[in-house]
């Protein structure tokens, strides 16, 4: 059987994304926005409660940077921020919902396994 060889040199379309939706929690992040289309910044603090206030605000400015998320500030007091997902950062559906089904089947084999 043929070993299969793939080419992630610089440029790689995986690694591409990879640099887009890696780290602990911006795929999180991005799965929430997309179910619920937008968040403030205290209702995603809410939902990943093990992420600290400091990561969670950095993973924001990347994913802001990256141009996959919208940050949008009302000007009232107290501040009020809202994040949704970009037109661009929408193209990333299928592949969160790759992650959620994936997820789904792994979590089912492991409990299995108990």
């Amino acid at each position: 059987m043929p070993r299969h060889i793939y080419d992630c040199a610089p440029g790689c379309p995986v690694e591409s994304t990879l640099q887009v939706i890696a780290g602990k929690w911006k795929s999180v992040i991005l799965y929430h926005l997309m179910k619920s289309g937008v968040c403030r910044f205290s209702e995603l603090q809410r939902r990943l409660p093990d992420c600290s206030r400091r990561m969670l605000a950095r993973q924001l400015r990347e994913l802001e940077a990256d141009r996959v998320i919208a940050k949008k500030i009302y000007p009232v007091v107290p501040p009020k921020t809202e994040y949704r997902l970009t037109p661009f950062g929408q193209t990333l559906t299928p592949v969160i919902t790759a992650m959620e089904e994936w997820g789904r089947h792994y979590n089912r084999v492991t409990a299995d396994k108990k």
